[in-house]
């Protein structure tokens, strides 16, 4: 009997220590993903910008996890009802479920790091640094100065790191003048629809009523005339300057009667089916048309185009070199 208890208690004790020891010498294996942040669509044909960018970017990471979040707490709400639609699923096989359970940037990443990844590159799909970028610069700034009262290997996440929107942003390493450059030459096919309607471009661009933005899509304008100088490119927003009354000033200045009208968004949504080639009265379409303008619409968002789609891919894999990350 007492032979019996010496070796539990000799057992107990060896668990201990090989449990001591283990804890001591455990070491943390970083583990890598790739969070693609959109601002989301709820028009099913206009996922396809969205699905392209993230197809690419699996393609060039087949390694490494690849999530897609939604900014809009809009757009997130409504497919979170359409998930729970039987009827709407059943209408709609071809809906990824990681659309119909789209979670925000910030419950994306959770779900990641309580999956083991502790180095994450957020990648936005946004045209311009705008109030939508600014909060994911923010979020990734909160989460590094996020610690631990032990030891800073314990810490929730190694690296989290954001790549540029498509426009570009501040900063000495990346250029934003490069950045516009690399846009405007990306989307040569919409100069080429352009020059064969004999009209000039006019791209709808999102914008923002409080938020000064508007100077890197005058600045893309600017560069696609330069690259493309038979073609009249102008770009007016949604919301804030410059709106289409200044696009159809820029126009009377040029002499066009004729233009092709685009959407400067990744998706061809809401926005481009109703504020630009709606019925209403307030339309771009339809107010071009009044005021003696022959127009011909494109829907079709930036990030079906594969060039544009690239540029993400390229801004992301900018963010993970600058931060010592490999992405596979």
């Amino acid at each position: 009997m007492r032979v019996t208890i010496f070796f539990t208690i000799a057992l107990l004790f060896l668990c201990a220590a090989t449990t001591s020891f283990a804890s001591d010498a455990w070491k943390v294996e970083h583990k890598n993903a790739v969070v693609l942040a959109m601002f989301g669509t709820t028009v099913e044909p206009a996922l396809e910008g969205l699905l392209n960018i993230r197809t690419k970017m699996i393609k060039k990471y087949p390694n490494t996890p690849v999530r897609i979040a939604f900014t809009s707490n809009i757009i997130r709400k409504k497919w979170q009802h359409r998930a729970e639609d039987p009827a709407y699923i059943k209408a709609h096989p071809e809906i990824p479920a990681e659309v119909l359970h789209v979670k925000t940037p910030l419950a994306t990443i959770a779900d990641l790091q309580n999956e083991g990844y502790d180095t994450i590159v957020v990648q936005p799909t946004h045209i311009a640094m705008g109030e939508e970028f600014l909060d994911l610069a923010t979020y990734v700034d909160s989460l590094m100065r996020m610690g631990t009262m032990k030891k800073p290997k314990y810490k929730p996440f190694h690296k989290v790191v954001l790549g540029r929107p498509a426009l570009g942003t501040y900063g000495m390493n990346h250029p934003y003048a490069e950045d516009i450059m690399t846009v405007a030459k990306a989307l040569s096919g919409d100069a080429e629809i352009a020059r064969k309607e004999k009209a000039a471009l006019v791209y709808m661009g999102h914008g923002n009523e409080y938020f000064p933005s508007a100077g890197a899509y005058l600045e893309f304008a600017a560069r696609m005339r330069e690259l493309y100088p038979d073609v009249v490119t102008t770009i007016g927003n949604v919301e804030g300057f410059p709106a289409i009354a200044d696009v159809m000033d820029n126009l009377k200045l040029y002499g066009v009667k004729k233009v092709v009208l685009k959407p400067c968004m990744v998706v061809a949504g809401d926005h481009s089916m109703n504020d630009m080639a709606g019925p209403d009265a307030d339309s771009w379409k339809s107010v071009l048309e009044k005021n003696g303008f022959e127009v011909v619409t494109v829907e079709r968002g930036l990030g079906e185009e594969d060039a544009f789609a690239d540029i993400f891919i390229s801004h992301a894999e900018d963010a993970a070199k600058d931060a010592g990350i490999v992405l596979k």
